[in-house]
């Protein structure tokens, strides 16, 4: 058996040979839980650098004319979360896009999960890809993207437009900026 020393979160150390059955120490667990997003992540086909790749921020949006939003564009790929607008703006694989924050189906609000390079509402576990295509869950069609327009170096996304995949699906595919 091999020997270690590991510090506990109270600055204490122990001997782990005398702690046979105890639970996983802090840093076990967590390259456990690192390896378990990571298969998850490419279990949706993402490069573990994509994975990485995906940061969540938090920021409003500034308030436009016509009950519009402008939010920056993203300098690399994420999820910006408005929550006061209730609005996701997400750049990936070379796209932006704009998401309603409610889940379709009973429009709870979305979480971003980082680790899995996804979003997953909390309520059902609905599952979606970072370009709001429904992957599984109880939801039955894709997140509500808002239309979007580029202006330079900004996207401005009218709230007043909600597009569904199911009754618009042209609108839908089309609710994107190229970048």
């Amino acid at each position: 058996m091999s020997r270690f020393l590991s510090v506990s979160s109270r600055d204490s150390v122990r001997d782990s040979s005398s702690c046979d059955g105890c639970a996983p120490s802090r840093r076990t667990f967590l390259g456990r839980v690192s390896l378990g997003a990571l298969a998850g992540a490419l279990g949706l086909g993402l490069r573990a650098d994509e994975a990485a790749a995906l940061p969540v921020t938090f920021a409003a949006g500034t308030p436009g004319q016509n009950n519009q939003r402008t939010y920056p564009i993203p300098a690399a790929d994420g999820a910006t979360i408005d929550r006061d607008a209730e609005v996701i703006v997400v750049r990936s694989h070379g796209q932006v896009f704009a998401f309603n924050l409610a889940c379709p189906h009973e429009h709870a609000a979305l979480r971003w999960r980082a680790e899995d390079a996804r979003f997953q509402c909390p309520r059902h576990g609905s599952k979606y890809q970072p370009d709001g295509t429904f992957i599984s869950g109880r939801a039955t069609r894709n997140m509500d993207r808002f239309a979007v327009q580029r202006s330079g170096d900004t996207l401005t996304v009218d709230l007043n437009v909600l597009f569904r995949s199911d009754q618009q699906s042209a609108q839908w595919a089309a609710a994107a900026v190229a970048i």
